[in-house]
């Protein structure tokens, strides 16, 4: 009886269930109508059955009749699945753009309306892979053309996300190919989509999308800089959660392109970048792996420009400080437990940060400051301006364990408070400021004191003012002498800036006319004065920076002082003393000997110092000896040497004795690496074969114009164009020789070379050489005849041989 009762009930169906059963059918019915529309071979004629599908499924009730919504989702869940998807899912590569946006819209429809839309993956996520990827995603465009069409398919994965939520776990790998290059699509609109799916599978699949996580990471970081700021916004957030839910190793990846969006013009994308790092720093799972990465991130969010962004990066770093103070509270107990009052002299004791803060910046200062001592010099200003706010914030933080790092901050500081950006000075004397509340006056007079007394600078002096601005008077009163004893040393008081303002008022207060004026008067005893120290000077000494002010602004009254001035020099110049104090002198005496009739020889007195500046001065320094800086400095004498030949100070004898003293060294200089060198010197021997009156020794003669020749192979044409010109006039020089025959062989070979370079692929050489072989003409013109008719088949172009003919055939019979 039990088992006639129990089959009588199997019998029976239940009446919801043969009502869904039966609107089950009638819908396969309905659609097994209308599917066979969407195999037609025209166009139109697809578009046609999608269109009545669609009007079919809108207005089909999402209910069904008792009011039961899942019971009509399960009623659509069979024909949708077995009759609709896979049909829609052909119609994604329909030729008709227009039936594919359909059969998008038709697929976003049956998603919603399916009882059990997870079904679906195995065949919709392959799908809209080979729509939005296709085989290469990083090389090939995707095959769908159309970015509205690309943005819906994007829209209908994310819709795929959120409804199968972990059950998309199995298809990470067709998701992730997609993202991967849609995140890199040309249109704003299909990345940002996107990240917001990346960030949605990330959080939809938990335990396996750490797997996929990093191959998201590229194509976030290349759209990190779009040109659009929302999609820079929602790269940020989604690079947020990608890290959160993915894997931590990307992290170093990421945040250098996040401390580039620092920088950013839009404050949206800046804050962005704050609430990503400090959701990082209070949830990320590896967050204190990162911990010396993440805090800078966020402390450079303070100093926002917008009070917004600042109040907010505040309170996310104060709930992290909080969060990690509950995390070690075990560690922090005896400064929980007797923690004490802020310091007496605290900037801002109402508004102290907390403990878990200091104490997150104290463990990690070690980590951070290099890197900030470094960028705080960078080339771009916009970072140094960062750097040097993050700096102030940092110190803030560290309070009295400033002490341990002192030395390399006071070294930044001194660096960075001489920038010309204002803001970075700013803050950097905020930060002097700190280092005086906090450190004891004992320890940063030692070292800033210090560092005065090896390199005075107004950034030194600047850097130990805020100091002692910051510091408390009753700490400071014990140690005020030995503050005004060291700023009393000479080094330190008596600097060179703002030198000509000074020198206007003291000129002012003496009633004279001007600096020139005031020099005159007192330049005999400065400069006594000055020779008491100057065999102790270095390029950095006060001494010699006074001395310096002093040549380049007395003006004739150097030419009263020549018996003070020249013995400094002879001795401030020798090879032995500091290289960058010989290089600065040497430009200095540059610029006063090429007007020298103003300056030195304003009393007209000058040459008799002559053998002194030659062979005490420039004999030395021109010698060779290795390296970069003898090199740079042959190059500063050289130049120097110019200055005198051509200042039109010495007379045609006196060059005749220069050139005799100096002749050997300028020829070895003709050899330097420097192409200034090289050239300065060819201009000096010319002007020394031009002025050189008299017999010339013979031998010493000869030995010149190989070194010439040698120059016409120099890597510049601008020295061989001088070499040629100097060339031209040694051979002007023989012709006026009585003896010219004894320079026969000589001059054969000369004429042999210059013939070669007449041929040369600069047409400048070429005319240089011609005008050269020109003046030589005249010596010997039957040999030079004869070597041109030698090496004429083997020119490119006979044109210039053959006006060098014609110049010869013009000449006039030798006597």
């Amino acid at each position: 009886m039990a088992a006639l009762v129990a089959t009588e009930v199997a019998a029976s169906p239940d009446p919801a269930e043969a009502a869904e059963t039966a609107e089950a059918a009638e819908l396969s019915r309905v659609l097994s109508r209308m599917l066979p529309g969407l195999e037609a071979d025209s166009k139109l004629g697809r578009r046609r059955a999608l269109e009545a599908l669609q009007r079919t499924l809108e207005a089909a009730r999402p209910e069904a009749p008792d009011g039961d919504p899942a019971a009509a989702a399960a009623a659509f869940q069979g024909p949708w699945a077995r009759l609709l998807l896979p049909r829609l899912l052909r119609c994604l590569a329909d030729p008709a753009e227009g039936c594919r946006a359909l059969a998008v819209h038709l697929l976003d429809l049956g998603l919603r309306r399916a009882a059990r839309p997870r079904d679906a993956l195995p065949r919709l996520l392959p799908a809209l892979a080979a729509r939005l990827a296709g085989p290469e995603p990083a090389r090939r465009p995707p095959p769908e053309v159309c970015e509205e069409l690309r943005l819906a398919l994007v829209q209908l994965l994310h819709l795929a996300v959120r409804l199968s939520g972990a059950a998309l776990a199995p298809h990470l790998d067709d998701a992730v190919r997609v993202l991967r290059c849609t995140l890199l699509d040309p249109f704003a609109a299909v990345r940002r989509e996107s990240c917001e799916c990346a960030a949605g599978l990330a959080r939809a699949t938990p335990d396996h999308f750490h797997m996929q996580s990093e191959s998201l990471i590229g194509p976030l970081m290349q759209s990190i800089s779009h040109q659009h700021w929302k999609v820079r916004v929602a790269v940020i957030e989604a690079t947020g959660t990608v890290i959160q839910f993915g894997s931590g190793k990307s992290v170093d990846d990421v945040l250098p392109h996040f401390a580039q969006r620092l920088f950013d013009d839009v404050p949206q994308v800046r804050q962005a970048v704050a609430r990503v790092v400090g959701g990082w720093l209070l949830h990320l799972r590896d967050r204190y792996s990162f911990l010396h990465k993440l805090i800078p991130l966020l402390l450079s969010s303070l100093d926002d420009e917008i009070p917004e962004i600042a109040c907010e990066a505040a309170g996310l770093w104060e709930q992290v400080g909080l969060r990690w103070q509950m995390e070690n509270e075990e560690d922090l107990k005896d400064k929980l437990d007797f923690a004490g009052p802020p310091p007496a002299h605290h900037p801002s004791p109402g508004s102290r940060p907390g403990l878990g803060c200091r104490e997150l910046v104290f463990r990690n200062l070690s980590k951070i400051l290099p890197a900030i001592c470094h960028d705080i010099t960078d080339w771009v200003v916009a970072t140094r301006v960062k750097s040097a706010q993050l700096l102030a914030v940092l110190l803030l933080h560290a309070e009295g364990h400033i002490t341990q790092h002192l030395e390399p901050v006071l070294r930044t500081l001194l660096h960075a408070c001489a920038d010309e950006e204002k803001a970075v000075v700013r803050s950097c004397t905020r930060s002097a400021e700190l280092i005086g509340t906090f450190v004891s006056p004992e320890v940063f007079l030692k070292l800033i004191l210090s560092m005065l007394r090896k390199s005075p600078s107004p950034s030194g002096l600047l850097v130990f003012a805020s100091i002692i601005r910051g510091c408390p008077r009753e700490a400071l009163r014990p140690h005020v002498k030995v503050i005004a004893v060291e700023l009393a040393h000479a080094h330190i008081c008596q600097g060179s800036e703002n030198v000509q303002e000074a020198l206007a008022e003291l000129a002012a207060v003496e009633s004279m006319d001007g600096s020139q004026d005031l020099f005159r008067a007192h330049v005999g005893a400065l400069l006594e004065r000055l020779a008491a120290s100057h065999r102790d000077w270095t390029g950095h000494s006060m001494g010699f920076l006074q001395f310096d002010v002093v040549l380049a602004h007395s003006g004739p009254a150097l030419g009263e002082a020549l018996p003070q001035l020249v013995p400094i020099l002879r001795s401030c110049l020798q090879p032995a003393r500091d290289p960058p104090m010989r290089l600065k002198l040497f430009s200095t005496l540059s610029g006063l000997l090429l007007g020298a009739r103003e300056t030195v020889d304003s009393q007209g007195q000058f040459h008799g110092y002559l053998d002194t500046l030659i062979k005490d001065i420039f004999v030395p320094n021109l010698q060779w000896h290795a390296g970069r800086t003898a090199a740079a400095i042959r190059t500063a004498a050289v130049s120097c040497l110019w200055a005198l030949v051509s200042s039109g100070v010495l007379s045609d004898e006196q060059i005749q004795e220069v050139q005799e003293m100096l002749m050997p060294q300028i020829l070895t200089t003709l050899e330097e690496d420097s192409q200034m060198t090289r050239l300065i010197s060819c201009r000096i021997i010319n002007v020394f074969l031009k002025t050189s009156d008299g017999v010339i020794d013979a031998d010493k003669f000869i030995k010149i114009y190989p070194e010439l020749l040698k120059r016409l192979d120099d890597v510049s044409n601008e020295v061989r164009l001088a070499a040629t010109t100097s060339l031209v006039t040694w051979l002007e020089r023989v012709g006026n020789e009585a003896g010219k025959c004894y320079y026969q062989s000589n001059i054969q070979h000369l004429y042999r070379e210059l013939l070669v370079y007449l041929d040369d692929p600069e047409s400048a050489i070429q005319d240089a050489v011609l005008e050269a072989l020109k003046a030589g003409s005249v010596l010997f013109p039957d040999l030079l005849v004869r070597e041109m008719e030698a090496v004429l088949h083997k020119h490119r172009s006979p044109t210039h041989c053959e006006q060098l003919l014609q110049h010869l055939q013009a000449l006039p019979p030798a006597p």
